[in-house]
């Protein structure tokens, strides 16, 4: 059983002609890393909001067997830009504590601790958010999201704001829960060279999936430049072996022996 699955989910917004998302299904199963990618415009932020009942959708989505909307605990979600005004007083250990009001004092002791130990963010607990670096900022809000135990992690391009070190700081985190955890995690990312490092499974989205595989089978010159109308640059490696470009003949293993899977449909233009 998948840990997310997803069948012909379509949204559309009142006054625009073509859906913005249309038909779109996918498998994420348990313990793997999947990333979303496509041009801007092509439906990532809404595809997660849609998961998540965050915007009205057709089609069905389930998480570990259950509608989303059943799903306990329920998926943990960061947002591309955060909704909070940095110059509130509102410090880290606050942010992260207002998720567990409910549960009971016992069981928010613990599952603070843990999710600030896994995130490592005891050195800025106590700091206003508005004083936090990029870096910093996101694994708070991943610690918040974790807080709760989902045993599903959605993340809209987690990247953003981050300068490289901090990308692979939180990466190799996001890595380490996945694999110590057993967490699994959905993203949308424009960072080609991350997804070709991480990702299990990938994603083609332009309002239609356009086709899905593993970072060998699907980050191709032909399929990139499918998908995006040119060929952005991207390396395949994996940690401690040298990068190699998407047209290299020593292509080396899969990390998974599944088929890229197309969509039979042609690929849509980018929404404007």
């Amino acid at each position: 059983m998948p840990a997310l699955s997803v069948r012909d989910l379509t949204v559309r917004y009142e006054g625009q002609q073509r859906p913005v998302l249309e038909g779109v299904s996918l498998d994420l199963e348990e313990g793997r890393i999947g990333i979303v990618i496509g041009p801007n415009g092509s439906g990532k932020s809404t595809l997660l909001k849609a998961i998540l009942g965050l915007v009205p959708a057709g089609g069905d989505v389930r998480v570990f067997g259950e509608p989303v909307a059943a799903a306990s605990p329920a998926p943990g979600y960061v947002a591309q830009r955060l909704p909070f005004d940095p110059t509130l007083p509102l410090t880290t250990r606050e942010t992260i504590r207002m998720a567990l009001a409910r549960r009971p004092d016992a069981a928010q002791e613990d599952a603070f601790r843990h999710a600030v130990e896994i995130l490592r963010i005891e050195p800025f607990l106590d700091r206003p958010l508005g004083t936090l670096s990029g870096g910093q900022l996101k694994r708070a809000m991943i610690a918040r999201a974790l807080v709760t135990r989902p045993r599903l992690l959605l993340l809209d391009e987690p990247e953003a704001g981050i300068d490289v070190t901090g990308e692979e700081t939180l990466y190799e985190l996001l890595e380490h829960l996945v694999e110590h955890e057993r967490l699994t995690v959905l993203i949308c990312s424009h960072e080609l060279e991350l997804v070709a490092r991480y990702a299990d499974q990938v994603y083609c989205l332009n309002r239609r999936l356009l086709c899905s595989g593993t970072p060998d089978q699907v980050l191709t010159s032909e399929t990139l430049g499918s998908l995006y109308g040119a060929v952005p640059a991207v390396y395949h490696h994996n940690h401690g072996t040298p990068p190699r470009s998407p047209d290299s003949s020593d292509e080396g293993p899969a990390k998974s022996d599944r088929p890229i899977t197309r969509s039979p449909d042609p690929p849509a233009e980018s929404i404007r």
